[in-house]
């Protein structure tokens, strides 16, 4: 009786090894080669048929006006409690970006659009549209809030990625310093921002952290008071928790 017992509690321990492995190893290996690959497939792309005139196409690919529009967050219903991966405005499932910002021919939320590298880090990463866990962080992409501007334009272009596990490419975002560069490459044109502040931590709804002119609701001291050109980096913190977010504000230099 006794041996089957331990055989029994052996057996579970070898199982929960094995969900553990999988979750945080085979989870990363998957997510970070599918990202690779997306940004093999875009740059190879973008390289071959470059756009004929950026006039008057937006930086994802559809048609817009010569101004630059600042676009307010769309904030979407809530996600289940104690989910791990939420960012700081917890998206609705498979959200998608439909900002007038958006590309008009991307009919997926997983339809990924841009680049993002950040030197310090060592990151390249594709960007997709939406934050759904499903369809877009979960396989290691990082995430365009809907309703957040576009690259490059006045307004916030805020992002969401896994601070743990699938790919996990804003692992260490809590690394980054102020003056540290950020750059977004798209069809189009590349842009660069500089890191310029960083909430340590918030409330998980916290949504004036990706407002157009970015200002946290709980920490009023951390913001901005006059229109930009934006970029928001969230994530969850501190690592293995989703108990609060970490955000990294940089500022378009180029």
């Amino acid at each position: 009786m006794l041996w089957i017992a331990a055989e029994t509690v052996v057996t579970c321990g070898v199982v929960v090894l094995l969900l553990v492995v999988h979750q945080l190893w085979w989870t990363n290996q998957q997510a970070r080669a599918e990202a690779l690959q997306q940004v093999r497939v875009l740059e190879r792309e973008w390289d071959i048929s470059p756009p004929a005139s950026t006039a008057n196409t937006s930086d994802t690919g559809s048609p817009t006006s010569t101004g630059a529009p600042s676009v307010e967050p769309v904030v979407p219903p809530a996600a289940s409690p104690g989910d791990p991966a939420r960012p700081t405005v917890d998206p609705a499932p498979d959200a998608r970006d439909t900002s007038p910002s958006s590309s008009a021919s991307s009919s997926a939320s997983s339809s990924a659009f841009a680049v993002l590298r950040i030197p310090r880090l060592g990151l390249t990463v594709p960007v997709a549209h939406g934050v759904s866990k499903r369809s877009v962080l979960d396989k290691g992409y990082v995430g365009h809030y809907p309703g957040t501007a576009a690259p490059g334009r006045v307004g916030n272009f805020a992002l969401a990625g896994h601070r743990n596990t699938h790919g996990e490419p804003f692992r260490y975002i809590n690394r980054l310093a102020r003056g540290d560069l950020i750059s977004v490459r798209t069809r189009g044109a590349t842009y660069t921002y500089r890191v310029d502040r960083i909430l340590p931590r918030t409330a998980p709804r916290d949504v004036g952290v990706v407002r157009a002119v970015p200002r946290s609701i709980v920490s009023p001291s951390y913001g901005y008071d006059a229109p930009g050109a934006y970029l928001t980096l969230t994530t969850c913190t501190p690592e293995f928790s989703s108990a609060y977010r970490l955000v990294v504000w940089a500022k378009l230099v180029s």
